[in-house]
């Protein structure tokens, strides 16, 4: 029987090396490059994971991805590769898969209350993500210490959060750490690389439903078109504030979804204001603190917790409508435990300006 055309992985001139015939499928210019297969994307992600690629071969690949966009059988395929290489303990399910890699600039990181809500309501979440690889940007793991929220460093830790608080936050380096050092490039490079966009798709729980939040439209398609390639059971991705899966309640929501069965739609939720809040002059935990405890307000960030949740709700069946959601997002945020915290965190930064 031929193997199929799309599954045929290219052969090395003598005395190349196995990684040279993907640089230069992508790199022979104008005319004579192309995009890798789904099948070539998976063989060169797993050269990578191996260590079987230069660092000279591994900085060209990924900068010849980046000019010339990655693909949606490319990111499946690397996906996959991935998938392949992390060893995931057996057993340990959550309801909802929570990439978080992009960090906040010009707004708190206010989907972090919309996860404990969801937790306060019995869903598990799974948190993963990368710090500190973009400048003046809030990332959750220094928010979740400043809580007193640790971070998991293992699969292992990850399960007794799970069990004890129905959510955990595991680091990107604590299960793939070659990954996290890719991303960790990005100040070398000085640009983004494909791994930014499918770190968010990993989902290695392989929980039923994935929330993606994109910071470029174009993006959005190509995670969804990604998702139903993978045949998660549910794909959901939004242009999320500051690319976090955080909803921005200023504006109409255009969700993006891929089910398990192949087939894609999209829904819209309506902005919550008529006319757009001032950003903040500071990024303030302290200020955030000080709205869960219900020593202050704030009529923006309350709305993206809820408006956030709200959506975790529905699209993982807690909820059977948007007005449902709604309802129950209230509630869930009227109940709060405001003594969660012991002592409010102070890490305080300016916001970025506007752009």
């Amino acid at each position: 029987m031929n193997q199929p055309v799309d599954s045929i992985l290219p052969e090395p001139r003598e005395g190349e090396h196995p990684f040279a015939p993907y640089v230069r499928i992508l790199g022979r210019g104008k005319r004579g490059a192309r995009s890798l297969s789904q099948a070539e994307a998976r063989h060169a992600m797993s050269l990578i994971l191996q260590g079987d690629v230069e660092d000279t071969q591994l900085g060209a690949f990924l900068m010849l991805l980046r000019v010339k966009e990655e693909t949606a059988a490319e990111l499946t395929g690397f996906v996959q590769a991935v998938r392949e290489h992390t060893q995931v303990p057996t057993g340990l399910s959550v309801d909802l898969d929570w990439p978080s890699y992009a960090g906040k600039r010009r707004h708190p990181p206010w989907f972090l209350f919309a996860i404990l809500l969801l937790a306060q309501h019995g869903l598990r979440v799974f948190i993963h993500g990368a710090d500190g690889h973009t400048p003046e940007r809030l990332y959750l793991r220094p928010t979740l210490a400043a809580f007193g929220l640790a971070p998991a460093t293992s699969w292992t830790e990850a399960a007794q959060q799970l069990a004890a608080r129905q959510f955990t936050y595991l680091p990107l380096a604590a299960w793939s750490p070659q990954l996290a050092d890719i991303i960790e490039l990005r100040p070398i490079l000085g640009l983004r690389s494909p791994v930014h966009s499918l770190a968010r798709l990993i989902n290695p729980l392989t929980a039923p439903v994935t929330l993606q939040g994109i910071f470029h439209p174009p993006y959005g398609p190509l995670h969804q078109e990604s998702g139903r390639l993978l045949g998660y059971p549910r794909t959901v991705v939004i242009r999320g504030e500051g690319g976090e899966s955080e909803r921005n309640p200023d504006n109409a929501l255009t969700v993006l979804r891929a089910n398990g069965a192949g087939d894609t739609d999209e829904v819209s939720w309506p902005a919550l204001f008529e006319r757009r809040h001032v950003k903040p002059k500071s990024l303030s935990l302290h200020h955030m603190y000080a709205v869960w405890s219900g020593a202050a307000t704030d009529s923006y960030g309350e709305a993206a917790v809820l408006s956030t949740a709200a959506l975790a709700l529905l699209e993982t069946g807690a909820a059977a409508s948007q007005s449902a959601a709604w309802e129950l997002a209230h509630t869930l945020w009227e109940h709060r435990d405001r003594h969660r915290f012991e002592q409010a965190p102070v890490a305080t930064r300016p916001a970025s300006p506007a752009v």
